[in-house]
């Protein structure tokens, strides 16, 4: 028996179209928003962020960033980080460390990390020349990042200060340093 009705469904060729197209089309979606598991600035730039050691006997200056995947202020500094990375690639090195990973205890130990996101800004020859503790804008590290470029001061904002040389027997001691806050006390 033949369908003899004027407008008779989609044939299998139609209906095998559509489909292509549904799913072309929904790849193109996946494609242009990232894929399945769209990977924000902060994973991107700890993702291709140079070693430490590397970083600091490069002969570039160096923006280290202490930061938590947890942390909303060093998640929504991130663009700000991803686009100076960018802006400076090959003449600045841009290094993320998670104050979460163990393997990072001695550098929150030897910088005094009490608080995220904190920025240990080095010129050239690998010398720590200040810090920045909280969040910055885009504009903030512009500012920053082309003062290391320069060698110039750096400039006055709240929570920016150079970094002193204390001898290792004026830091705090075992018995102060077990009443601090840490990195993460604040979550």
């Amino acid at each position: 028996m033949t369908n003899s009705s004027p407008n008779p469904g989609l044939g299998q060729n139609e209906r095998l179209l559509l489909v292509v197209l549904a799913a072309l089309l929904a790849a193109g979606l996946l494609w242009f928003r990232g894929g399945l598991h769209p990977e924000a600035p902060l994973e991107r730039l700890a993702r291709q962020s140079l070693d430490l050691p590397v970083a600091l006997g490069n002969g570039k200056p160096t923006v280290v960033e202490f930061y938590a995947d947890w942390c909303e202020a060093c998640r929504s500094m991130a663009p700000a980080m991803e686009t100076i990375e960018a802006q400076h690639r090959g003449s600045l090195d841009v290094v993320l460390l998670n104050v979460d990973n163990p393997r990072w205890q001695p550098e929150l130990e030897r910088y005094d990390v009490n608080g995220i996101p904190q920025l240990e800004l080095f010129n050239a020859a690998g010398e720590a020349v200040g810090r920045s503790i909280g969040a910055r804008s885009l504009s903030e590290l512009q500012a920053l990042t082309g003062a290391l470029l320069t060698g110039s001061p750096l400039p006055a904002f709240a929570g920016v200060g150079a970094v002193s040389s204390l001898d290792a027997g004026d830091r705090t001691t075992a018995s102060d340093a077990a009443t601090m806050a840490g990195p993460r006390s604040h979550a």
